[in-house]
């Protein structure tokens, strides 16, 4: 899980809505694509990013069947005039949908939703689920620097309990960008901290107490959040008055009750991980096709002389179970 797709034909929505730097694609040669971010370069991109029948045949060299697909989160345009934004929400989750209907033994696609209006937002969530068939949606660590605790959000989340659907969260918008935007800060110091602000608000504000069976997934290994945990519950111990003032239970006991990925590049926080969280709360991430994911899918985890189980349960079954999806439905 945890692996990103785009369309290979986006429209170009800044000329359809008439303002905005959205993102198009410019295919300038063989099996690649600018990202155009309005005129401006944002990034370069492979086949792997676009095409489905090319990321199966990658995966199989590392025996993986199955891809957990959403967009790239710099699709989002929660800063998009609320319709504009459903209609590119839409768009990306009309394409996914598709995907997961060509290539059933393959893909299982998670939706985008206009967060920057909560009544869209909801509605978009019901169709992903009601008519796209989609077991969950991605969303970003915060909607234009508001938040996930915000009061206005707090419906979405219940109705994507009541629907039965799964949420990842990934880190965007990263905090401090432009002050730190020399050496790819942004991505290697801004992401584990938008993870970790993103479960924080989460917690603190009781979303998670009041949702007991909201299915959260955190990017990253949960970003920042297991490793600082020590931190953060002095803090709610030795200031109540700043920190327990939604809800007055230990972060810590919410450590095991939501999931993370994978994704640590280092064998040791691994298993630190692995040890608070336990097997069945972590799920096989990569971050592919991008350079900054794990590129040999699962290796340094079998590298790791895990138990069976444990393998089994991140490769496989820690994922099923976050989505609520039957395995023999890809076998």
């Amino acid at each position: 899980m945890h692996s990103h797709i785009l369309p290979k034909k986006i429209p170009k929505f800044a000329e359809k809505f008439g303002y905005g730097d959205f993102i198009y694609l410019d295919f300038h040669r063989e099996n690649y694509a600018r990202m155009m971010k309005g005129n401006q370069f944002f990034r370069e991109i492979y086949i792997n990013c676009w095409d489905a029948e090319y990321r199966i045949k990658e995966y199989e060299k590392f025996n993986t069947q199955v891809q957990v697909v959403c967009t790239v989160p710099v699709m989002f345009s929660y800063w998009a005039k609320p319709e504009d934004g459903l209609a590119v929400a839409q768009f990306l989750n009309d394409d996914i949908a598709d995907l997961q209907v060509k290539y059933p033994k393959n893909y299982i696609s998670l939706g985008t939703l206009p967060m920057q209006d909560t009544e869209l937002a909801i509605q978009e969530l019901e169709r992903c689920k009601n008519e796209l068939n989609l077991p969950g949606i991605q969303i970003g660590s915060n909607i234009n620097d508001m938040n996930l605790s915000e009061e206005r959000f707090f419906p979405i989340f219940e109705a994507a309990e009541r629907l039965g659907m799964a949420i990842m969260i990934h880190p965007w918008n990263m905090m401090g960008f432009n002050s730190m935007e020399k050496y790819w800060l942004p991505w290697l110091v801004g992401m584990p901290a938008e993870t970790t602000r993103a479960a924080t608000s989460l917690i603190f504000s009781g979303v998670m107490e009041k949702l007991p069976n909201l299915r959260f997934l955190f990017s990253h290994a949960g970003g920042n959040l297991i490793p600082t945990m020590g931190r953060i519950e002095h803090g709610f111990n030795c200031r109540p008055d700043l920190v327990a003032i939604d809800n007055q239970i230990n972060p810590r006991e919410y450590i095991g009750k939501f999931w993370v990925d994978s994704i640590t590049h280092d064998s040791n926080l691994f298993e630190y991980i692995l040890k608070h969280q336990g097997s069945k709360k972590i799920c096989l991430g990569t971050d592919y096709p991008f350079p900054l994911g794990d590129l040999e899918i699962g290796k340094y985890l079998e590298d790791m002389n895990l138990e069976p189980g444990v393998l089994d349960d991140v490769f496989c079954n820690s994922t099923l179970e976050w989505l609520d999806l039957d395995k023999a439905k890809f076998m």
